[in-house]
């Protein structure tokens, strides 16, 4: 995992960071991670297979890219994910997912971007944003240095903030 912190720790780290614009991350792949906060999805992600985010352009964008158990990287279509499950489910009992990914690649796989990258104001700044396109969620980054980012969710109906860190694929 990426590290540990408060929400509060994290909010101060976010917040110091600098922006960065779409072009910079338009690069290709990039490798998740999460950062334990406390939040409610702590594992959730982890846990079922998430390997990142593949950014292509501002307009072809994949939110969530998973692992299957033959080590195939593939897009998934973020509705088809049971986000309500999140934080009501015990994280040791998504365990079964990301063996069954092979089985639920057919219908969890998307070939169709799924989200957008904009330049979003948020926190004082602006920096980019990734909008998905069917449900009410904003992922917002900082840029850590040339190949790192970290990104706040944030969804509607959402109390607490969700931090992850994103690596660049090289």
């Amino acid at each position: 995992m990426a590290g540990q912190a408060t929400a509060a720790d994290a909010w101060e780290l976010f917040d110091s960071l600098p922006a960065v614009r779409v072009e910079e991350i338009t690069t290709g792949r990039w490798r998740g991670d999460e950062v334990v906060t406390g939040h409610p999805w702590d594992g959730m992600l982890v846990e079922t297979g998430w390997y990142g985010k593949q950014f292509d352009s501002a307009d072809s964008v994949q939110p969530l890219l998973f692992t299957g158990p033959d080590g195939e990287i593939f897009a998934v279509d973020p509705r088809r994910v049971p986000l309500f499950l999140a934080g009501r489910v015990p994280v040791r009992a998504l365990r079964p997912v990301r063996g069954s990914l092979g089985v639920l690649r057919p219908l969890l796989r998307t070939r169709t971007p799924r989200a957008r990258l904009r330049e979003l104001e948020f926190r004082g700044k602006s920096s980019a944003a990734m909008i998905y396109d069917h449900l009410p969620i904003i992922d917002i980054f900082r840029r850590v240095d040339a190949d790192t980012l970290l990104g706040v969710m944030d969804m509607r109906g959402l109390n607490e903030p969700y931090f992850f860190v994103l690596y660049r694929d090289r």
